[in-house]
């Protein structure tokens, strides 16, 4: 058995989450953002750009798609990143809630409470950009059906330990995996590609504590409790995906709504690319011990696996 393949004991892991907290807390200090400054609000939204990849779009792939004028479709994508931004506050508002309980009066001389305050105000600052980014993009307040809306409220109420921090990474890295894809496209318009990098950057960050505090938390972690906490997480996941497109993005791009529904949910490309943005992150989880068969029913439910 080499070192590595070595069981973590709770001094070990202890030791582990405050140096991976010390090097994150160096690296904020280094390069972080201000999206006040760094974006540019104040250039006329350029509707010769689109808003998000095409290739990540909902209908991209379809016939609906094929009939679309590019004015449509460019309209379509905007309305799509925006929907996406507001769904990234809904959870960023889930997922700062769940940081703050988990360090309440916790020793604050600790790195890794220095971090979950880092990471409160990086996604105070998210929160804000988004919603200035999507109001740029001329949509709509968009927000996730009442259901999500009440399950988030327990949620971020009651999730702890690895229910918590595995739920956070859920989110962080799909949007991670499309947003790197927007930010390097040309097709977009240049101030959401600003918002992308800005993300990427700094949630690169926050998915490197996430995924510390998952291992951490599962490590003394039994059986049941690693059985039902795997399947909170995957109800919360599922929740999440399937919140990031609000039904309403196609009747505000003057689209038929029902049909739109339709096609997207046939949509077998835009299936693929959510699978296969979120391989590693199924990786991770079944490494874990989190990919449980009734946590796949609801991974398999929002396409990401």
């Amino acid at each position: 058995m080499t070192s590595t393949d070595m069981p973590r004991t709770a001094g070990t892991a202890g030791a582990g989450r405050q140096e991976t907290a010390r090097r994150l807390l160096d690296s904020s200090a280094m390069l972080s953002y201000d999206p006040a400054t760094e974006v540019d609000w104040e250039t006329p939204l350029d509707k010769d750009f689109h808003g998000a990849s095409p290739e990540w779009s909902t209908l991209y792939g379809t016939s609906y798609w094929a009939e679309m004028t590019p004015e449509q479709q460019k309209e379509l994508t905007r309305q799509e990143a925006a929907s996406v931004a507001s769904t990234g506050i809904w959870f960023e508002m889930i997922l700062q809630q769940m940081v703050l309980r988990d360090f309440y009066a916790k020793d604050p001389t600790d790195p890794a409470f220095q971090w979950a305050l880092t990471e409160v105000a990086d996604e105070c600052r998210h929160s804000i950009m988004f919603a200035r980014g999507a109001e740029k993009l001329g949509a709509p307040p968009y927000r996730p059906r009442r259901l999500a809306v009440e399950l988030g409220r327990v949620f971020k109420a009651t999730a702890t330990g690895e229910a918590a921090y595995a739920a956070i990474l859920v989110a962080e890295e799909v949007l991670d995996v499309m947003q790197r894809d927007w930010m390097r496209d040309e097709r977009v318009v240049p101030f959401v590609r600003t918002i992308n990098n800005i993300h990427v950057v700094e949630e690169s960050r926050h998915m490197k504590f996430a995924r510390e505090e998952t291992r951490e938390q599962l490590a003394g972690a039994g059986f049941l409790r690693r059985r039902i906490n795997a399947l909170v997480i995957a109800i919360a996941s599922y929740f999440i995906v399937s919140s990031m497109v609000n039904r309403d993005v196609y009747k505000n791009a003057g689209l038929d709504t029902e049909r739109a529904l339709r096609e997207a949910k046939a949509n077998e490309h835009h299936k693929s690319m959510m699978r296969s943005s979120c391989a590693g992150l199924m990786e991770f989880l079944g490494s874990c011990g989190l990919l449980t068969r009734p946590a796949l029913v609801f991974y398999k439910r929002a396409n990401l696996i």
